[in-house]
């Protein structure tokens, strides 16, 4: 793999040389130097951001981006060996009312007619976390007013069996999260 080519995908070399000064190589050959191999994701993050001055943000991209090009990790795979997906979608419907759509069984089969889900906590309008199916994965959501009557949806799978489960879900929640945008946006 070329350095970052994954990575990059979502931060290109030259956005990353416009907000730190270095492009992807640069990064990996100053993280190859100090030893980054042998070192934890935190100690890597703190590393860029205490030592070189490089924001929150872009310490994480880094890191992820270095330990996906270096072996340490695959793409969906968190820092902890866990596997995860993520999507995110914006409805034009207020944060209270998508809550809903999670929380309501009913409005909830319009949307997601083929998944079951145990609600573990409910902040109305904020966040939810809830069980996924059988217990063995968990969903996390988290909601974002961009405004009146408008919401990002962030939703995060966590404790997912493998690389392939990643990609199943990143789909799988892609489709159904346009759903529950039809669906919102229709009523």
């Amino acid at each position: 793999m070329s350095a970052g080519k994954k990575i990059t995908e979502k931060l290109s070399a030259a956005v990353l040389t416009e907000s730190t000064g270095k492009d992807w190589v640069g990064w990996f050959a100053v993280l190859d130097k100090w030893g980054a191999q042998e070192r934890g994701h935190t100690e890597i993050a703190r590393h860029l951001r205490e030592d070189h001055g490089v924001n929150g943000w872009h310490a994480q991209s880094i890191t992820v981006g270095y330990e996906q090009e270096r072996g340490l990790r695959e793409v969906g795979q968190s820092c902890e060996g866990t596997w995860e997906a993520s999507a995110s979608k914006t409805v034009n419907a207020p944060a209270e009312r998508v809550s809903e759509a999670f929380v309501d069984a009913a409005l909830r089969r319009r949307w997601l007619p083929d998944g079951d889900l145990t609600l573990r906590t409910h902040r109305a309008g904020k966040s939810l976390t809830a069980d996924w199916e059988d217990g063995g994965s968990r969903i996390s959501v988290w909601l974002t007013a961009k405004g009146p009557g408008k919401t990002q949806v962030g939703l995060g799978h966590h404790k997912l069996d493998d690389a392939d489960a990643v990609a199943a879900y990143k789909e799988f929640w892609r489709t159904h999260l346009s759903e529950l945008k039809r669906v919102l946006e229709a009523e």
